[in-house]
């Protein structure tokens, strides 16, 4: 574990000391229960008025701090979003101090002034969230606000997912104008998806610098531009940058949307928003197939597959440049504090995030080499992400595969073809709505659990999508080499590939997220590299593969592999706790682990003279002292 990831540890530490219950100086805090509010001391308990500027300008020059009731009473609520506020900081690249070491002498103030007296207490000047109603925040948005922002995201980042696979179509048309092999032309499809693998490693340490705005509103513009580019391209290099250009800038609501999510919806609604959310993100790709299939063969030809793809990007673009508004906290308090220091002259207050200053090899660091570390030196991260990374390259490999079967053996056209995809799209959608169904029974068992989450509970709908996939396979196969077998039969048997494939890959995420915690981002950074490499690989080599072997055989082999992968999450399930326990960045403290609880009704208990708050200790990694114990 390298310095960078020490020091996150020790701020999460840190910051769990200021949400959890701990002793005074005599004797230890009485329990509440968790409904209750907790009394808290900090630095925040203040509040400023702007209507006392003309006082405050006249008599002390400082902002007017007026302790109230409200100030002091922290409901729970607030206290979990000034422990996530903290986490965040800790965890955004450039928040260390040691970030820009100088040895160049320190210039002078100037104008012959001496250097100032520091603020006599900087964490008075520090702006936080007032309140668990504060109306800055995102979570506290009316309904309609939030369900109208969730669905210009969903529509925006299916308009990604959309174009990733619309240009399939377009491929043999492709390679025919510009006289190049099958394989060439299938490149445009495989390098979108390389800029999906590498996207998010520009865009998710901005969203954590500038917001989630910004990235969301210059990507989809620059995914409009290139996808026009495309479009009117005069060659083949042209095309096959573009297209990886606009994968990149498409990546980003793939990788930043979620968040958005996270920042909206409280723990309560937070798994089904993003449960939609995902089903957003996986139909798109099956919706494309059909639409580019009936393009190509009109007048309009290939190139409308990107203008079109075009068209939805640039109305993302303009819903979300004029109507999303900012959700992460810590660069709403940068609006916040400035509004501030204009009204109240009082420049000392900021905001936690603007005292960050990027350094370029922490960026590298965080963003990078720690995924990595996390895909090859983790056995959960490593075989969870081969798993899904088999899964998610048989989804661009069917849009080779299905043509095989729809216009080689029952001889649709293209667009014809691409409606068999219907198939999986309803099994997607009957697995979300499974996993919709399940909430109420997860939620009762995570408050039995006084708010801890086991990993392990999220792995029976992984093995059941894994079987439920591996048929759906053999199904396709042996169904879809003969004429004399009626189409729906083929078909159908995607509900059970669709099925598998929305969950597996729907709850692995949300286990890597309760397994890894806070380096859950890092964790499905390296997951997302690796299943968007075999993403872009598989339509390469599927022209060949159901060339050489036949749909019936090629099918066989890819079913085998996938029924040689159903044991991994069996193994997890079953050992998951005891691997997480020899980790160096997985939580593993007590509650956490399967078939443990807490003997307390309420969310803290009492281990010796200190009350411990179980939910908030269960987020915090093991030191380096608990690792080597275990």
């Amino acid at each position: 574990m390298e310095e960078v990831d020490r020091e996150l540890i020790r701020a999460e530490l840190d910051a769990q000391r200021h949400i959890s219950p701990t002793t005074t100086q005599d004797h230890a805090l009485p329990r509440r229960p968790s409904h209750e509010v907790e009394r808290v001391i900090s630095a925040s308990s203040v509040s400023t008025s702007s209507s006392e500027a003309p006082r405050v300008r006249s008599n002390t020059g400082g902002m007017s701090r007026i302790p109230t009731q409200r100030d002091l009473e922290r409901h729970p609520t607030e206290l979990s979003r000034i422990n996530t506020a903290r986490s965040q900081h800790s965890a955004t690249v450039g928040r260390s101090i040691k970030s820009h070491p100088s040895r160049k002498p320190l210039p002078n103030f100037g104008a012959g002034k001496p250097f100032p007296p520091p603020l006599p207490n900087q964490e008075d000047y520090v702006v936080e969230f007032d309140g668990p109603d504060d109306p800055y925040h995102a979570q506290n948005w009316s309904l309609k606000k939030k369900l109208l922002t969730a669905a210009m995201l969903g529509y925006t980042t299916m308009t990604s997912a959309f174009a990733s696979s619309i240009f399939s179509a377009a491929t043999p048309y492709v390679a025919k104008e510009f006289n190049v092999s099958s394989e060439v032309g299938i490149l445009g499809v495989s390098l979108f998806v390389v800029g999906f693998a590498t996207g998010p490693t520009f865009w998710a340490p901005l969203s954590e610098l500038k917001g989630r705005r910004l990235p969301i509103v210059v990507a989809m513009f620059g995914f409009s531009v290139f996808s026009v580019a495309c479009a009117t391209a005069k060659d083949l290099q042209t095309v096959l940058i573009c297209r990886f250009f606009a994968g990149f800038f498409g990546a980003c609501p793939l990788a930043v949307v979620a968040a958005v999510f996270s920042d909206m919806f409280n723990n309560a609604t937070r798994g089904i928003a993003i449960t939609i959310f995902s089903m957003a993100v996986f139909t798109g790709p099956l919706l494309a197939p059909f639409v580019g299939g009936f393009i190509v063969q009109s007048h309009l030809g290939w190139r409308w597959t990107m203008y079109i793809a075009s068209i939805m990007g640039w109305l993302a673009f303009v819903l979300d440049l004029f109507f999303l508004g900012e959700t992460y906290p810590p660069v709403i308090l940068i609006d916040k504090a400035a509004e501030l220091r204009r009204r109240t002259l009082n420049w000392g207050i900021h905001a936690k995030q603007e005292e960050i200053e990027v350094d370029f090899v922490e960026l590298v660091q965080k963003n990078f080499t720690r995924p990595m570390r996390l895909l090859f030196g983790e056995p959960i991260v490593t075989l969870l992400s081969i798993y899904m990374a088999f899964i998610y390259g048989l989804l661009y490999l069917f849009l080779t595969a299905y043509p095989f079967v729809f216009q080689g053996v029952h001889h649709f056209n293209a667009g014809q073809s691409g409606l068999a995809f219907f198939g999986m799209i309803i099994g997607q959608l009957i697995a979300g709505t499974v996993v919709l169904l399940d909430q109420p029974r997860y939620q009762r068992k995570l408050a039995a659990n006084n708010g801890v989450p086991i990993p392990e509970w999220r792995l029976p709908m992984v093995i059941a999508g894994g079987v439920s996939f591996t048929a759906g396979i053999f199904w396709f196969g042996w169904s879809g080499y003969r004429a004399d077998i009626h189409w729906i039969v083929p078909a159908a048997s995607g509900i059970l590939t669709g099925f598998g494939l929305m969950g597996i890959f729907l709850q692995a995420l949300n286990y890597l997220v309760d397994a890894y915690l806070m380096f859950a981002a890092s964790a499905i950074a390296g997951n997302t590299f690796l299943r968007s490499l075999a993403g872009a690989g598989f339509p390469l080599f599927s022209t060949y593969m159901f060339n050489g072997l036949g749909i019936q055989w090629a099918s066989t082999l890819l079913g085998c592999v996938a029924a040689l992968l159903v044991p991994i999450p069996v193994i997890f399930y079953l050992y998951g706790h005891k691997i997480r326990a020899k980790s160096h960045f997985a939580p593993t403290l007590p509650g956490n682990t399967p078939g443990t609880a807490s003997n307390s009704s309420n969310d803290t208990a009492v281990d010796g003279d200190v009350a411990v708050d179980h939910a908030a200790a269960s987020n915090v990694p093991k030191t380096n002292v608990e690792s080597e114990k275990a």
